[in-house]
């Protein structure tokens, strides 16, 4: 942006209604400089790149969301069940903390750690780091005390942000802790207005932490231009509004946590905080959707799939279904009244970096695309040598652009293998040049450009997964595994027998007469990896295959099955028809012929969203609902039978004579 123009911007946010010149050229600008003597392919090429947009760079996020509470301070910010918060009592409550903050030492480039649970907490927290000007630290309360305790001394963070519970499980030195609940009378007392500002759109708005292949975790380094780019390209390509209603369902250790608040906040938009049991199981979460009347929410892949396959009435206020995490295997059904947009990003790139509507295609037979560049972004597809490859040829994904990272925290060996100079900057198949460091990330992703600019996603090219919108490192896993004293080696891959449905798979060599179980394995693994981390299957193998050269034959590690799945011991056998019709619904979801009725579901790989699949059957088979974390309190067979069958009983003890000789001729004819 020229100086001139930034001195004619104000304080303002960037959303289109703020920004309306931004349609008539004045305050944004689309520059297309691709020359015209470029050959037709590459000039498709450089056309595709030529994302360059301007936006408001005299301000950032924490003073955007500001002005909200004080243009409309009577206006919902954010809603939790029956509690709710104005954007006035949103921005006096993150002052307050910030001012205490900052008299802890938090500044600009200061990172602080955030550990809470999901609530209204949250959203005060995040605002209030960013207030005070320094860079949050989002740590998921579930991760084990040892990943979380890494985090923090990998960060150097002198301050945590908590609640006391979660303090208690830490062991935290030479670490302010503020505790939101505990220290609530001492927060109250300071000051409610705007904290002193001094954060440039150059100083780091949060550092994120994801999986990594040497065994411990890398902090990725996001400035607050990366984070307003971002912010600024949402509002402007959904129309947010004041009038919208949005959603936030991830945990904050998610990046996608920032892509839910923050272009909402600046807009001066409600946020709506679903409970536990409702974010996780698409038939109540449709219903809450509805009933909110969200118009626009971000769901991770494998609930989107769900959450399409329901029905919807076509008076739904919802204008837009974001998703991505994962990869997308289905289209939306014409009659969706709504539109489906698919998106991609490593966090590396500030969440994401291209984004495009599905199309309703029922009897596609390709997966739906991951769109295009978004603003001041671009794609290139190289080869080996870093050379594009032609139109509809697979070659590794690298990004560059304004949504680049800085790089990773305290790494800068691997900041430089995968944050390379830009090869063609100053060349002719260079639309335009978005960033002044001129880099490209190497994702490790494959990925084709389509004749039509459209962007199709085939997998990765290393060892690097994702499962359920989690980016993970294998052999960080197979370290964790390889470390245990009954493991002489091991091999983790992600396998997707049935479509749709990826999942973790260890295959494990045991030491000499070791004796372990799945539960001690599990339970072995969660003191070091989180959960999404821990291998939904343990095969158990005399020898790891490989091939001539004498490398790993992942091709020829089997299918597991009953005869090679690690288990915890003998199967016990279903004795009721309740238990019978259970374990018939069950073992099928987690890949097995047989469950045995006193087998943990979670240990067996089940997670949440299969473990809605699984309320979702208990619904229309046994005309009940659970909650779901009913599944988690009866995780096996007997357990949650017993709790189906009370359902039954009280709901049979509620009915008419004539109600019951009903529902007994239902079941006589089912």
């Amino acid at each position: 942006m020229s100086v001139d123009k930034r001195e004619k911007m104000e304080l303002q946010s960037c959303d289109p209604r703020d920004s309306q010149k931004a349609h008539d050229g004045e305050d944004y600008q689309v520059i297309n400089s691709t020359p015209p003597q470029l050959p037709a392919t590459e000039q498709q090429l450089a056309q595709w790149n030529a994302t360059r947009q301007d936006f408001p760079l005299d301000a950032c996020v924490p003073q955007l969301a500001a002005k909200w509470g004080a243009t409309t301070p009577n206006a919902i910010a954010v809603v939790e069940g029956d509690r709710g918060l104005t954007y006035q009592e949103l921005n006096q409550a993150a002052n307050q903390l910030a001012h205490y903050l900052q008299t802890l030492g938090v500044e600009p480039g200061v990172p602080v750690g955030f550990c809470v649970e999901r609530d209204l907490h949250i959203i005060v927290g995040l605002l209030a780091i960013l207030k005070a000007g320094g860079a949050y630290v989002p740590l998921d309360p579930t991760y084990p005390a040892e990943r979380l305790t890494f985090m923090l001394q990998d960060s150097q963070t002198p301050v945590l942000v908590t609640q006391q519970h979660l303090a208690e499980r830490l062991s935290l030195q030479n670490v302010a802790v503020v505790c939101l609940d505990r220290d609530a009378g001492l927060l109250a007392q300071q000051s409610a207005a705007e904290p002193a500002y001094t954060a440039t759109v150059d100083d780091l708005a949060y550092i994120i932490y994801t999986s990594g292949s040497t065994g411990r975790p890398k902090g990725v380094e996001i400035t607050h231009k990366s984070l307003l780019n971002l912010v600024c390209w949402h509002q402007q390509a959904f129309g947010v509004t004041t009038a919208d209603r949005a959603t936030q369902l991830t945990s904050p250790a998610f990046d996608a946590t920032g892509w839910e608040l923050w272009p909402y906040l600046t807009a001066g938009a409600c946020i709506y905080m679903p409970t536990e049991d409702t974010r996780t199981a698409p038939t109540r979460l449709r219903d809450w959707l509805l009933d909110n009347k969200i118009t626009i929410t971000f769901l991770p892949t494998m609930l989107a799939e769900s959450m399409l396959a329901l029905e919807w009435p076509s008076s739904t206020p919802l204008r837009f279904m974001l998703t991505g995490a994962d990869t997308l295997h289905h289209y939306p059904s014409p009659a969706l009244p709504f539109t489906l947009v698919n998106n991609y990003g490593p966090s590396e790139a500030t969440v994401l970096v291209t984004s495009g509507p599905v199309p309703p295609t029922p009897d596609a037979t390709t997966p739906p695309t991951i769109g295009r560049p978004i603003a001041n972004a671009q794609i290139y597809i190289l080869d080996e040598q870093l050379r594009q490859v032609p139109v509809d040829t697979p070659g590794e994904l690298h990004i560059g652009g304004i949504c680049l990272a800085r790089g990773y925290l305290n790494r800068p060996e691997l900041t430089a293998e995968k944050f390379i100079p830009n090869p063609f900057v100053g060349t002719r198949f260079t639309a335009s040049d978005l960033d002044p460091t001129a880099r490209l990330y190497k994702t490790g992703d494959l990925a084709r450009f389509l004749p039509d600019g459209q962007i199709a996603f085939m997998g990765r090219i290393d060892h690097q997964v994702k499962i359920r919108g989690y980016r993970i490192e294998l052999d960080e896993i197979m370290a964790a595994l390889n470390n245990h004293e009954a493991i002489q080696t091991s091999i983790v891959t992600a396998r997707e027998d049935v479509a749709g449905d990826k999942r973790l798979v260890a295959y494990i060599v045991l030491t000499p007469e070791a004796q372990v179980t799945v539960s001690s394995l599990r339970e072995a693994l969660l003191t070091h990896l989180p959960d999404y981390m821990v291998p939904a299957t343990f095969v158990v193998l005399d020898m790891l295959p490989v091939t001539p050269n004498g490398k790993i034959d992942r091709a020829a590690l089997p299918v597991p099955d009953e005869t090679n799945m690690l288990r915890d011991g003998s199967i016990s056998v279903p004795t009721t028809p309740t238990e019978e019709r259970l374990a018939a619904i069950v073992a099928p979801l987690l890949g097995l012929q047989q469950i045995g009725v006193d087998e943990n579901f979670f240990m067996l790989g089940g997670h949440s969203l299969l473990g809605t699949q699984i309320i979702m059957h208990v619904t229309t088979s046994f005309g009940v609902e659970l909650p779901l974390r009913t599944l988690f309190e009866a995780p096996t067979v007997r357990e949650l039978a017993a709790e189906i069958e009370q359902l039954i009983f009280v709901k049979i003890n509620a009915m008419s004579d004539e109600e019951i000789l009903q529902l007994l001729e239902q079941e006589q004819n089912a």
